[in-house]
């Protein structure tokens, strides 16, 4: 599992290295994590080898909200000063990730849908 950990935590220097040395806008980590896609797509071997990290990690995902509720109360004045905004943005961003994510599962399911010899 620490192979597995290198290779993750890797990805996402590379993430965070491009990100800087460009002056990109987008978040390092979400950069390498698109280069961890790449690569799983290239090399599926590769797959067999982070599974039981990730399993354990998503078997875990509730924690990572700690330090979200953490960062909530550490800026309750943000929020009481921008909780409409910070709400309109929530509401809308969460109903396009589904519209995106079911787009996405539509287009893949008629992709890879057996075809009906009959």
């Amino acid at each position: 599992m620490i192979g597995s950990i290198v290779i993750l935590l890797s990805f996402q220097l590379a993430g965070e290295v491009i990100a800087r040395g460009f002056g990109l806008p987008i978040p390092g980590p979400v950069i390498g994590l698109v280069l961890l896609v790449a690569a799983l797509w290239l090399r599926p071997a590769l797959e067999d080898t982070m599974r039981p990290l990730t399993s354990t990690l998503l078997g875990h995902l509730s924690l990572l909200f700690v330090p979200a509720g953490t960062g909530i109360v550490g800026n309750l004045d943000t929020v009481r000063d921008s909780g409409l905004a910070l709400l309109v943005v929530l509401v809308v961003s969460t109903a396009l990730a589904i519209v995106a994510g079911a787009w996405v599962f539509a287009v893949l399911a008629r992709r890879f849908a057996p075809e009906d010899g009959a």
